[in-house]
């Protein structure tokens, strides 16, 4: 049974954070997520967030962009596009530190030569090779307790020179009810439809976000609420 505490994040498990999902069982799992962020817009809100940080920018640079829990690299895809249709160079890294997905994301990305992977953990001194100018982070911190959250937070913005553009879930009864009844008709996997679940219980409220970004230093922050039910957060750093 999922359970929903409005005050409360949850501390249920996720099945897919199961490193040892592979093979067509995850080929399916992913091409689920991707439908569900294609029909919910959830692209666009990092797509938005990428372009508020680029707007000042000269287009005669290149930017390095990389996504931290990339999945099967379809937002990355949609950056690619994003890229060319707006006149940016952009070189676009992404970072996951499941093997079988990374495998799945370089299948899906051959057509790009702007795009490469790396099984990466964040919190590694590998990471540290990661300096960039945008490190995107979707639907990737409602895995983790809010101690780590700010971790992440710190350790990705010291990464990167313009900002990070956060897209994850608000935590609501009325968004947890409306996935469920999405699902049954949009989703096809049983893991798709409890992770979907679960997510949304681990998701945050506006004042737990505030209360986990001001402990952050040297950063300021954005917090926007989007459809379906999902917060961009843009940060940028004031030491630069």
């Amino acid at each position: 049974m999922i359970k929903y505490h409005s005050k409360y994040r949850s501390t249920q498990n996720e099945i897919m954070d199961d490193f040892a999902l592979k093979g067509e069982e995850l080929n399916i799992l992913l091409t689920d997520l991707q439908r569900v962020n294609e029909q919910l817009g959830g692209n666009r809100i990092t797509l938005t967030g990428i372009k508020k940080l680029l707007c000042k920018q000269s287009k005669s640079k290149t930017f390095k962009i990389v996504d931290i829990g990339c999945g099967d690299g379809h937002l990355l895809r949609e950056c690619a596009k994003f890229g060319k249709k707006n006149g940016y160079n952009l070189q676009l890294v992404g970072v996951d530190a499941n093997e079988n997905i990374i495998a799945e994301a370089k299948k899906r990305s051959q057509k790009f030569e702007n795009i490469r992977y790396a099984q990466v953990d964040v919190f590694s001194a590998e990471f540290d090779d990661f300096e960039c100018d945008i490190v995107l982070c979707t639907l990737f911190l409602h895995h983790f307790e809010n101690d780590t959250v700010v971790a992440i937070l710190k350790r990705i913005s010291e990464n990167a020179k313009l900002g990070v553009v956060v897209n994850d879930l608000q935590r609501s009864r009325m968004a947890f009810f409306l996935f469920r009844l999405y699902s049954l008709f949009f989703i096809s996997t049983k893991i798709a439809k409890h992770d979907g679940l679960v997510s949304i219980a681990r998701a945050f409220k506006k004042k737990e976000l505030n209360l986990l970004l001001a402990q952050l230093k040297n950063v300021t922050y954005k917090i926007t609420w989007k459809w379906a039910f999902r917060y961009q957060w843009i940060l940028t750093r004031t030491d630069v």
